[in-house]
């Protein structure tokens, strides 16, 4: 009897070994059945592609001290203080950049005329969590808009479609009374691709002079936004003109602009370094910026 003891633990444990075998491989079946199909299955979903955004159109931006003609800025801003524009500050010129313009055309007797001219341009890259480069212009466009339409203190503010100027352009115009001196503005926003043009045309009349017409200010923005967009292209080198004939008579324009600022030409230094033309634009420009 006590030998039959340790022979039949050993007898069970031999016949427990192909149970457990058994169990064993129909788990590891079960389970391989198991993982390829789930494997087989989830394969197809779980590496999508995505998208790749638009690239942007525009890589440079032009200067914007010289994205509108110097013709424009004499007939807009007759006496402008510093006929090349003052630049904003910016660490990045490819991304965004400004240039400024402002003046008193002094008529003696007649009264003074004030002028404000600024152009601002925002360049937007393609990024592929953000959006493309137009897209994200595009929100920028209606956010200046929106900006324009709620300056502070703004009367009569009216908000139109404006044609032939970039992709999308709106004209914002009002009215805004400063320092006592009744002030029309007009503001072009653009859009050109993934950049973004915001224009300011301002004046107001100074010593009985008549305040200029909200037509005139528009008509004036709306030219030199159409000149500022154009610009964008011309930095970029795309749809730049061949030379013609008539290219020749820029170069003596442009001269004779230079001579204006020589002592010879009497009013105009006058009313850089007259106390009474010096002193108002600077409260207007202080204002404004």
């Amino acid at each position: 009897m006590h030998r039959s003891a340790p022979r039949l633990s050993r007898i069970l444990a031999c016949a427990a070994v192909p149970v457990m075998l058994v169990a064993a491989g129909c788990s590891s079946d079960s389970d391989d059945k198991k993982g390829s199909g789930s494997s087989s299955s989830a394969s197809p979903n779980t590496k999508k592609t995505e998208a790749a955004v638009e690239p942007a159109k525009f890589d440079q931006l032009p200067d914007p001290c010289t994205s509108i003609a110097k013709k424009t800025i004499r007939d807009l801003v007759p006496s402008a203080k510093k006929k090349g524009g003052t630049a904003g500050g910016s660490n990045d010129l490819t991304a965004r950049g400004s240039c400024s313009w402002n003046g008193l055309d002094d008529k003696g007797v007649k009264g003074s005329q004030y002028r404000w001219l600024d152009v601002a341009f925002i360049r937007f890259d393609s990024d592929q969590s953000l959006g493309s480069g137009a897209k994200r212009a595009g929100d920028e466009y209606t956010k200046q808009i929106t900006k324009a339409k709620a300056t502070e203190g703004a009367e009569k503010v009216v908000a139109a479609p404006v044609t032939g100027i970039g992709e999308l352009a709106t004209a914002v115009t009002y009215d805004l009374t400063k320092t006592k001196e009744d002030f029309e503005y007009a503001t072009v926003v653009a859009r050109s691709g993934n950049v973004v043009v915001t224009l300011t045309y301002n004046g107001a009349g100074y010593a009985g002079a008549k305040t200029p017409s909200a037509s005139d200010i528009r008509k004036g923005a709306e030219k030199a936004a159409k000149e500022a967009v154009a610009a964008i292209a011309k930095a970029n080198g795309i749809g730049v003109p061949p030379a013609t004939g008539t290219s020749s008579a820029k170069p003596t324009e442009d001269t004779s602009d230079d001579k204006s600022d020589s002592p010879k030409s009497g009013g105009k230094t006058r009313d850089a370094s007259n106390p009474k033309t010096s002193a108002k634009p600077a409260s207007k420009t202080t204002r404004k910026s």
